[in-house]
């Protein structure tokens, strides 16, 4: 596993982001785009899908996560996603498969859209991004970290979950609340855009989404959304996850996401 820092241009022109970037593995490679609770969140899957399958996992730090700078022209995940084309422009990469999990997912979505050929397959992992009249978005940033646990977790791994939370280091804390802020900027406090639903019958690249059936963070019903909005897309859902899918059932997750990519490389040149 290595990390590299790439001076990448930001959306807007006007400055290099020092964007933080660990690796592992090789073979087909696979942008893994972690949410609200940091790089931490994927780290140990990317080692367990570069393990267990021929990939090699890409995983960005967002700016503005684990003390890294944020510039002030990214503010969206629209600016995430152009950030990460143009990544894997400068990486050379071509026939990824871009996953992502709740803001990373909603990332991924907007990579979709932007029609990447680097791009041959998106795994939406319990993806924010939609808004819902029935089913909102929970407010993440009135929550506290027990009701955090309890609403991020299918019940069998909650204590497991409690546990290590109460285990953290003081300096893990203080990034965690970091992170926060980073996460609000993005997102917002809805962690949604209204026009999003309405701009994903544009997505043309093979998608996949898959959810926990016990997320409480963000209901199914969004994947379901997600999967009808998005031509050809489909919907898994994992009966024993909640929101974080890979750190509650890895091994199906890594499963899942390594027959789609398989199933749907292409290498074709760029």
């Amino acid at each position: 596993m290595t990390t590299t820092t790439y001076p990448i241009p930001s959306p807007s022109g006007t400055d290099l982001v020092d964007l933080r970037v660990t690796e592992t593995g090789s073979g087909h490679p696979v942008l893994l785009l972690h949410g609200g609770a940091g790089p931490a969140s994927v780290a140990g899957f990317a080692t367990l899908l570069a393990d267990a399958f021929p990939t090699r996992v890409v995983v960005p730090t967002h700016p503005g996560f684990d003390g890294t700078d944020r510039p002030a022209d990214l503010t969206s995940p629209a600016d995430l996603a152009a950030l990460y084309v143009t990544l894997l422009d400068h990486l050379g990469l071509v026939d990824v498969t871009v996953v992502g999990n709740s803001l990373g997912g909603w990332v991924a979505a907007e990579i979709a859209l932007a029609h990447s050929p680097r791009v041959s397959s998106v795994v939406l992992v319990d993806a924010v991004g939609l808004t819902s009249d029935s089913e909102p978005i929970v407010d993440f940033f009135a929550l506290t970290m027990d009701e955090i646990v309890d609403l991020n977790y299918h019940a069998s791994h909650r204590e497991a979950a409690r546990a290590a939370q109460q285990a953290l280091p003081d300096a893990v804390r203080e990034a965690m609340a970091g992170n926060r802020s980073a996460l609000l900027a993005y997102g917002g406090e809805s962690m949604a855009d209204p026009g999003l639903a309405g701009r994903l019958p544009s997505v043309a690249v093979p998608t996949l989404v898959v959810w926990g059936a016990a997320d409480r963070i963000v209901a199914p019903g969004h994947g379901r959304a997600y999967a009808d909005s998005i031509p050809g897309a489909t919907l898994r859902i994992i009966d024993d996850a909640g929101h974080l899918p890979q750190i509650e059932t890895p091994d199906a997750l890594a499963a899942t996401i390594w027959e789609f990519a398989d199933r749907h490389a292409t290498a074709r040149p760029v």
